[in-house]
């Protein structure tokens, strides 16, 4: 007699249990215990854990995060920003190439742009670095910036903290390069890395002098060919211009150098120059003061993206910015008057709207 079970029970038993399998691999401890063991893996499962904005995954965040903070602080962490066009990716894998020869582990996160219109992201920083993409020693985690914080991804401290945890003694973050997210990922990182291209009196023209201001070192990139001498001297010009602002309160003089990422050109001295910087932030108490002086900064923000996310969430928000947003495009009421209107509602949150 033909058996009358059903053929798709043991493919939907199976699901079931590899579901249940996959829950309970994102349980916290169990988490933790392979992320403390070095396990990729495991840490592209606790970043994926604290980029879900589902409430219970945030618990289980906080939880995990809350377990890997005796075990951070030990890397030294980089930011890496650069004008279009200046072979950012190239220059993270010629650098992270090298960093692994040094038998360190290097972990990439790189901040992709998000679509404003359908938030979508390429996505494809391990595609543009194939060679260190496939490093043992190397981990490359890149992240939609879903248009927070100058495009930078919220949970990015977080996922620092997640690498330095599992074992990852140099963090590289790659921003953007648009709006505000230099200032940001200055503001998690200790070394901020600008990476510039050779035709040096326009790019100093381009450049916004904030960013100058926070660079610790910056690097001309594409030193190669026929474009050397033009390198050359856009590494003399940009050390002039430096001279210009401000002593660091790290006691460090900002450096430039020339690098070709094609030819791996110079990437030792990149690396001694960080070391360098590490050594003297280290021995002057700044990179120890300058970390705790980011937790409160970024506790700060933390506040204000609850209160923000908290503001539009509210429903009576959402009906009396409808009713104001007509107002405004009727000519009936100023925007400045709008904005005072419903935030004055949002804090007497007794009163009726």
């Amino acid at each position: 007699m033909a058996s009358t079970k059903n053929p798709d029970s043991k493919k939907i038993k199976k699901f079931v249990e590899l579901n249940k399998k996959h829950k309970s691999d994102l349980e916290p401890s169990k988490l933790f215990s392979h992320l403390r063991k070095g396990d990729k893996s495991a840490l592209s499962q606790a970043i994926t854990l604290t980029e879900s904005s589902k409430e219970k995954d945030q618990e289980k965040a906080k939880q995990l995060i809350q377990k890997c903070l005796k075990y951070s602080g030990k890397s030294i962490r980089i930011g890496i920003t650069g004008v279009p066009g200046v072979g950012k990716s190239t220059f993270i894998e010629a650098f992270g190439k090298y960093i692994t020869s040094q038998n360190k582990k290097v972990a990439v996160l790189a901040i992709d742009p998000s679509s404003e219109i359908t938030h979508g992201s390429i996505l494809g920083d391990k595609t543009r670095m194939v060679h260190l993409s496939n490093d043992p020693k190397a981990y490359i985690r890149p992240t939609a910036s879903s248009g927070s914080l100058g495009g930078v991804a919220k949970r990015t401290r977080e996922n620092i903290l997640l690498c330095e945890a599992a074992g990852f003694e140099i963090i590289l973050v790659e921003t953007v390069g648009v709006g505000q997210s230099e200032t940001a990922v200055h503001s998690m990182t200790d070394f901020f890395l600008l990476l510039m291209l050779s035709a040096a009196g326009d790019e100093l023209q381009g450049i916004k002098r904030g960013i100058m201001e926070m660079a610790d070192a910056v690097v001309i990139n594409k030193a190669d060919g026929d474009n050397i001498k033009r390198a050359n001297l856009a590494k003399a010009q940009f050390k002039n211009a430096l001279h210009l602002f401000p002593a660091k309160e790290s006691k460090w003089i900002p450096q430039t150098e020339t690098v070709s990422s094609l030819e791996n050109k110079n990437m030792d001295k990149i690396w001694k120059m960080i070391c360098s910087f590490e050594s003297s932030a280290r021995k002057n108490g700044w990179l120890f003061e300058n970390r705790k002086n980011q937790q409160v900064y970024w506790m700060h923000e933390a506040i204000k993206n609850a209160l923000t996310e908290s503001f539009y969430a509210d429903q009576k928000i959402q009906g009396e910015l409808k009713k104001l947003t007509d107002q405004i495009i009727k000519n009936e009421i100023t925007s400045h008057e709008a904005a005072r209107i419903i935030t004055d509602n949002f804090k007497n949150g007794k009163k009726k709207i």
